[in-house]
């Protein structure tokens, strides 16, 4: 018998007592084999879009963060692109971005151009990667409940200073650190806390270019004990773009992180 596939993911361990979770879903590049060959780009244009597509260093940014906290939080990472799933897309017609051909496994690129043939089936790609990836997040999140009697998702991801064209509300403000917030998970006290400790970054907005949060379908909307928070970061304030190094400002927004990561009351 062959030996099994490494996870897909990783949950980090942190402080008992913390009920924080960093959520790091897009910060990878890899692709299994077999799913790259489904994949109709040459290697060469697969490179230029996992720039485009990736949230490069936010693993990084949030290894850092929870390095420098007082109280370390929990972090649960992504260990594949989301060129492979996207695991906070929703698996069905609910997705939004079914419209441009980028639902939870993508049939477009940032772009527009072809992703995957016409047709393909997303099941084996869903089964495989994206409900084991949807049940491991419940769980962490269950963990921080039983410990703590509460859970505080930081979902980490970063964007383009640019609009790219699968953007569908990004005709908006860009700021250096995008809030993206749930009305039933995202409360004042967390949103206020995210402002002040990302304020010597420069300016903060909300859900714009992107609104929202991620909570796991179990909790959403009927769990009042799981709170959520987005934290989008502009590109241009730490790494070259699209795809290229991180530079100081990477040290600085894990600063920022690990601010925001210690005014969650405990």
């Amino acid at each position: 018998m062959p030996p099994a596939a490494p996870s897909s993911f990783e949950l980090l361990p942190g402080a008992d007592s913390s009920p924080v979770l960093l959520h790091v879903p897009h910060s990878a590049r890899d692709i299994p084999a077999d799913v790259r060959a489904g994949i109709v780009l040459d290697d060469e244009a697969l490179e230029r879009e996992l720039d485009h597509i990736t949230d490069a260093h936010t693993r990084r940014i949030a290894a850092e963060a929870a390095a420098l906290s007082a109280v370390t939080p929990w972090r649960f990472v992504n260990r594949l692109s989301r060129l492979v799933v996207d695991p906070e897309r929703f698996p069905d017609e609910r997705e939004e971005m079914l419209a441009v051909g980028m639902g939870a496994v993508y049939e477009r690129t940032t772009h527009g151009a072809v992703l995957r043939p016409a047709g393909s089936d997303p099941q084996p790609l869903l089964e495989r990667w994206f409900r084991p990836y949807a049940r491991a997040m419940t769980e962490a999140v269950a963990g921080r409940l039983a410990a703590t009697g509460r859970a505080v998702i930081i979902d980490v991801h970063s964007y383009p200073t640019a609009r790219l064209p699968y953007e569908l509300h990004g005709g908006g403000p860009r700021p250096p650190v995008c809030l993206g917030t749930d009305p039933r998970h995202t409360p004042p006290g967390l949103l206020a806390a995210a402002r002040e400790a990302f304020a010597p970054l420069g300016a903060t907005g909300l859900d714009s270019p992107f609104a929202g949060t991620y909570v796991p379908l179990e909790f959403h909307g009927t769990e009042p004990r799981v709170s959520a928070l987005m934290v989008e970061i502009r590109r241009d304030t730490y790494m070259s773009e699209p795809g290229g190094p991180a530079g100081p400002g990477l040290h600085r927004l894990a600063t920022a992180l690990a601010d925001l990561v210690d005014a969650v009351p405990r």
